[in-house]
């Protein structure tokens, strides 16, 4: 059982609304749906009654709101006891996805470091979805992430404030062949389907993905091999003669000068990725203020050289 279950519940009995809960909490309707329903198959009872306009709790789902409510306020009581403790109060803690920790914040970090003095920071690595709940829910201070006119992060422009660090280039990447051209290549055909290393339909760069897909001029014909979240386990399935993958470039950087990776297709076949950087105005810690300040006086400063 997860407990953002159990507040996704107490939002939906406060609300009377799937859609508008789901807005609060930060997540697709389809998904929050999924979520109270995993979390009645957990209590073995039905929790809502939606037969009725709006929705109802059940019996069940009124009993198990107070013991519910009972147990968040103990948590919530507890957690900002051991926040007012933690000896590690001046440590930002920075919520990102893996592709993001793993290659663009050591340098981005550093070159903040160097302009602007040490930073204690904690780098947190999750998805995208659970990076944004973190933020809403202030189990961080800042949320790094990619962002996309057409694939956006929602968050409350009156709450949430953002800087832009940077951009990344989403590109098809093969093994070459003897003659230096790709192995696999866009677009394939209907009889030949090129082999493709696929993200998780539900993952960011999998709606990456089919972004650039769908606006691309011609069909593309592929046949998945293999399925991840993970750019950088792609990437090595990719290296291993699997199939081609769309990955972002600042992960592909030593394989491309290398040689061991070229573009499977040309630049019809690519995006643009804002690298954004989010904080909780709510939030008010001085270290963090004092890092916001330097980044919207210096936001050039703060992208480091690619």
């Amino acid at each position: 059982m997860d407990i953002k279950w159990i507040e996704d519940f107490l939002s939906l009995a406060q609300t009377r609304n799937f859609s508008r809960s789901a807005e609060n909490r930060a997540v697709t309707q389809p998904a929050f749906s999924r979520r109270i329903r995993a979390l009645e198959a957990w209590v073995g009872a039905d929790l809502i009654d939606r037969s009725t306009y709006p929705l109802t709790l059940t019996p069940a789902g009124k009993l198990f709101s107070d013991s519910a409510r009972d147990a968040m306020r103990l948590l919530d009581d507890s957690r900002s006891l051991l926040r007012g403790q933690r000896a590690d109060a001046n440590m930002l803690r920075i919520a990102a996805g893996h592709t993001l920790s793993l290659n663009f914040f050591p340098l981005w970090i550093e070159s903040i470091r160097a302009r602007h003095g040490e930073i204690r920071a904690r780098i947190l690595p999750t998805n995208v979805h659970d990076s944004v709940l973190s933020l809403v829910e202030g189990n961080c201070d800042l949320l790094l992430c990619y962002h996309h006119p057409e694939l956006p992060v929602e968050l409350d422009p009156a709450r949430y404030g953002h800087v832009c660090l940077g951009a990344e280039v989403v590109m098809p990447m093969s093994i070459p062949d003897r003659g230096g051209n790709p192995m696999f290549a866009l677009p394939g055909s209907k009889r030949a389907p090129t082999p493709a290393l696929s993200f998780t339909g539900g993952s960011f760069f999998g709606q990456v993905v089919n972004l650039i897909r769908s606006k691309a001029k011609q069909a593309s014909h592929l046949s998945a091999v293999h399925e991840s979240d993970l750019a950088e386990l792609l990437k090595t399935m990719a290296l291993a003669g699997h199939g081609l993958a769309w990955l972002p470039e600042s992960s592909i950087a030593r394989e491309r000068a290398d040689g061991k990776l070229v573009r499977a297709g040309g630049d019809e076949w690519t995006v643009k990725l804002e690298i954004r950087l989010f904080r909780a105005y709510a939030n008010t810690n001085p270290g963090l203020n004092a890092l916001w300040d330097f980044l919207l006086k210096n936001q050039a400063a703060a992208v480091p050289a690619s």
